[in-house]
């Protein structure tokens, strides 16, 4: 009759273990992909261009899937001046977009209204949707983009997903 040999140490298995928690794990996924959606509506939107070049290469990141379709987008960047006739489709394209998502100001006329004080222009995108990031100039730089994106990578590295899921779930169940 055989015997069969005592478990032994694998030492094939040994760098293949991680512990963590499930919010770390969470977090680490979600900022190392983002997926960004870009509402380029200026000049602000070529430097956003020129940041996914070679040069700048905002692959580094796990941001350079650019997606124009909102169900697949995490990150909003609003990039250029916002006139109140663009401003609903841009809100309509926020409440499209799944949950968790983010959104960056890109220049000063995303931010503040810019230089444009005048009765067509919103002064501010944080009057329609919430912001995250700002990143300041006119226009911003693609290295402003992409310290901005290290800057919600940080912030999103700070975040407790599953209360939050916890939270919502007792709000939906006592309502």
């Amino acid at each position: 009759m055989a015997q069969l040999a005592p478990l032994a140490y694998d030492s094939k298995i040994e760098g293949n273990v991680v512990f963590t928690q499930l919010d770390a794990a969470m977090n680490w996924m979600r900022k190392n992909s983002l997926w960004p959606m870009p509402m380029g509506l200026a000049c602000c939107a070529i430097e956003l261009m020129a940041s996914a070049s070679s040069r700048f290469d905002i692959s580094r990141f796990g941001a350079e899937v650019m997606r124009f379709s909102p169900r697949q987008s995490d990150v909003m960047i609003v990039a250029g001046t916002v006139t109140y006739k663009m401003a609903l489709a841009v809100k309509r394209i926020w409440d499209q977009m799944p949950e968790p998502k983010w959104c960056i100001a890109m220049g000063a006329c995303a931010s503040s209204g810019g230089m444009y004080r005048s009765y067509s222009v919103l002064q501010g995108i944080d009057h329609l949707i919430p912001v995250d990031i700002y990143i300041s100039g006119c226009p911003p730089r693609p290295e402003a983009l992409l310290e901005g994106l290290m800057r919600l990578q940080r912030k999103i590295e700070k975040e407790h997903p599953l209360a939050e899921q916890k939270r919502t779930l007792i709000e939906d169940l006592s309502a």
